[in-house]
């Protein structure tokens, strides 16, 4: 009987994860990224095409950054699973070879895990890319997990790039990166005409992205953080919430997400929708409840 009860116990481990529930048909994860873009941009500008994608998808309005609400600490978050305590990546200054807190765990680049290098290691012969706007985010990941990196200077050759190598490549993980909201926000101000119409803009290049986007593929677009006048970085709700919408393979139309949910919450929502392990250094949780057949959290 104690041999059969030990057997008993080491199979539940196994037996667990196949009884795990995930959702099921998601071939591949897009991430358009968009620096700076607030709630309130989404709402008040031009965006027929984020308001379509909303109507037919989930949306999550107040998703909480970390701080400070900044591009590097919540790009890296977002990819990395895990806030500033865990990957070190305290400020836009922070370098692979130039900062004050190691991150709590490294991989061979030296940095935190991120999804990128996640998905590399589990789905070794999977493409995989990033195209960015702004230089800088192309420090947060690891580059031997990429088939694709390219960085350009403009929002509309960003694109141009992206959609190409979407429709070539079909990859099982891909993320774009615009810079040109923040660039508004910071000269004109948050809220101001000009700030708008660049947020108009971005929704225009959505719309190309989303013509390019293979079938049975889950679409996340997101923001780092919101601002407050010409800045951002501080504690308050301008500056500290973004938006999150999810459309496309299995998620829930027409839904507004409840459960609090953190910008280091993406990354662990990538890993659970391409069945992925995270590492046990991630802090984030999946968004599950933006999926069919999933329930936000009782408690």
């Amino acid at each position: 009987m104690k041999k059969l009860l030990t057997g008993c116990i080491l199979l539940l481990p196994a037996f667990l994860k196949a009884q795990e529930k995930l959702p099921k048909g998601i071939e591949h994860v897009i991430i358009i990224g968009v620096d700076g873009m607030s709630p309130d941009g989404i709402k008040q500008a031009k965006t027929p095409v984020m308001h379509n994608l909303i109507a037919h998808g989930a949306v999550k309005w107040n998703v909480r950054t970390v701080l400070p609400s900044s591009s590097s600490p919540n790009w890296a978050s977002m990819i990395m699973g895990a806030g500033p305590e865990q990957h070190g990546i305290t400020d836009n200054d922070w370098q692979r070879d130039k900062h004050s807190l190691p991150p709590v765990v490294a991989n061979e680049e030296g940095i935190f895990p991120t999804i990128f290098g996640v998905l590399h290691q589990q789905y070794p012969k999977a493409n995989i890319g990033a195209v960015y706007h702004w230089d800088d985010f192309g420090r947060l990941f690891e580059k031997k997990a990429v088939n694709h990196d390219r960085h350009f200077n403009t929002e509309d050759s960003t694109a141009i790039d992206f959609i190409q190598y979407i429709r070539a490549e079909k990859p099982l993980f891909a993320f774009v990166h615009f810079d040109h909201v923040d660039h508004a926000g910071h000269e004109y101000g948050h809220g101001s005409p000009l700030y708008y119409q660049a947020v108009a803009k971005t929704d225009s290049l959505i719309g190309r992205i989303m013509e390019s986007i293979p079938p049975n593929s889950l679409v996340i677009i997101t923001a780092d953080h919101g601002g407050k006048g010409k800045s951002h970085g501080g504690a308050t709700p301008e500056e500290a919430e973004i938006a999150m919408i999810f459309s496309g393979k299995d998620v829930k139309p027409g839904y507004v997400i409840t459960q609090p949910v953190y910008t280091y919450d993406l990354a662990a929502t990538i890993a659970f929708a391409l069945h992925a392990r995270q590492p046990y250094a991630w802090i984030g949780r999946p968004v599950k409840s933006a999926f069919e057949g999933f329930s936000e959290p009782q408690n």
